[in-house]
């Protein structure tokens, strides 16, 4: 049984590589036929990182986020957490609310509503591809969303899953649509059991 994060093989990185092919593949159909656009996949870069990687490689503790988290449970449990940046709200509340430019710090009751059914659409079809691939089932819960500093966000992370130390896997991706890129990350925790059985489904380790 894996200790943490920093025990996976290449080859089981290679193969979260995959699910994160799979999964964000699976969101962006999602999110095309939501807003009716061509949306454009970026090749996912999967790394396991600590938590401090995390919020350097996305600009700091300060920089303000759209955070989009989600409980799973059954035969994996875990968090799934979207790291959105101001060009995914932009494209949702331009589409469905016919919005100018507006800012995540300043986003009202209607934008919250849209922008987390966007997420919890997401969530869903990248979580439904992975059982899919794997035959687990994978329950999620109703999404929670908060716009703040990086460094706040990350901190729910932190605080739920200090026992299986400070690495997490970080899948870097994001889409094209209308010509604009549209920065999207994802930090995936399944605890220690579930990453084990999910490495036993790929045949990665014997099961």
């Amino acid at each position: 049984m894996y200790s943490s994060y920093g025990d996976l093989s290449p080859i089981a990185l290679d193969c979260l590589k995959e699910i994160g092919n799979i999964g964000s593949g699976s969101a962006a159909s999602a999110l095309s036929q939501m807003l009716g656009k061509s949306v454009q996949m970026r090749v996912p870069d999967v790394k396991v990182l600590d938590f401090d990687e995390v919020i350097e490689e996305m600009g700091g503790a300060e920089k303000i986020i759209t955070g989009i988290l989600v409980d799973l449970s059954v035969d994996i449990c875990g968090i799934i957490m979207f790291l959105l940046e101001d060009s995914f709200a932009h494209i949702a509340l331009k589409t469905f609310l016919g919005k100018d430019y507006v800012k995540a710090a300043d986003l009202d009751e209607m934008d919250y509503s849209v922008i987390k059914e966007m997420g919890n659409i997401m969530a869903g079809s990248y979580l439904q591809a992975i059982s899919k691939l794997t035959d687990l089932t994978i329950d999620m819960s109703t999404p929670s969303m908060s716009v703040d500093m990086l460094g706040a966000i990350m901190s729910v992370p932190v605080a739920t899953f200090a026992e299986v130390g400070d690495k997490v896997l970080y899948i870097n991706d994001g889409f094209v649509i209308d010509g604009v890129d549209i920065k999207s990350n994802i930090i995936l925790i399944p605890d220690m059991q579930s990453l084990d059985t999910l490495m036993k489904k790929l045949g990665v380790i014997d099961g």
